[in-house]
């Protein structure tokens, strides 16, 4: 027996947890626990992920993580990412920690092994988006962030032309 849920019109909030671990990192100055352990990138996701609730309302919700290991792209390209830094020390030592917080928080976690976080974001997007269901990413992902200002320039310049040859025939 199956159930069907009536997911039109629903939101789907999908957070980029690992984009947003690394925000919260260099974002804040070097915190430290009583006993001197990193906890600057856990707080840090503790406000973005409590603000990214209050501003975004959603019936659902997930913070998705990048795995460890290799993904699929390492596979097709031995020199993905290989001019990339490693992830720093202070931030290694925070994950888990900040995993397990991020579901104390009640978000659901998700790591997909052999695939990054921004690919599984895209998946679960399409697939909400066909099942009827509004969709909000929130990440700091450079190239989406270039992607919204190549938009927003275009229609800038569109409507900007539209109206000047508008009001010139007229």
């Amino acid at each position: 027996m199956s159930v069907q849920l009536n997911l039109q019109g629903k939101t789907l909030l999908l957070v980029d947890g690992s984009s947003y671990l690394y925000r919260a990192y260099h974002a804040l100055p070097d915190l430290r626990g009583p006993a001197g352990e990193p906890t600057g990138a856990l707080y840090g996701m503790v406000n973005m992920l409590r603000r990214m609730r209050n501003e975004a309302p959603a019936e659902y919700s997930a913070c998705v993580f990048d795995a460890k290991g290799k993904t699929f792209r390492d596979e097709m390209y031995d020199q993905y990412k290989a001019q990339r830094a490693s992830m720093p020390e202070d931030l290694a030592r925070q994950i888990e920690a900040i995993h397990e917080t991020v579901r104390a928080l009640g978000w659901p976690l998700i790591m997909v092994d052999g695939v990054e976080a921004d690919d599984v974001i895209g998946t679960l997007a399409v697939q909400a988006e066909q099942a009827g269901m509004k969709v909000v990413i929130s990440t700091v992902f450079k190239d989406l962030a270039q992607l919204f200002f190549f938009f927003f320039f275009f229609f800038f310049f569109f409507f900007f032309f539209f109206f000047f040859f508008f009001f010139l025939l007229f």
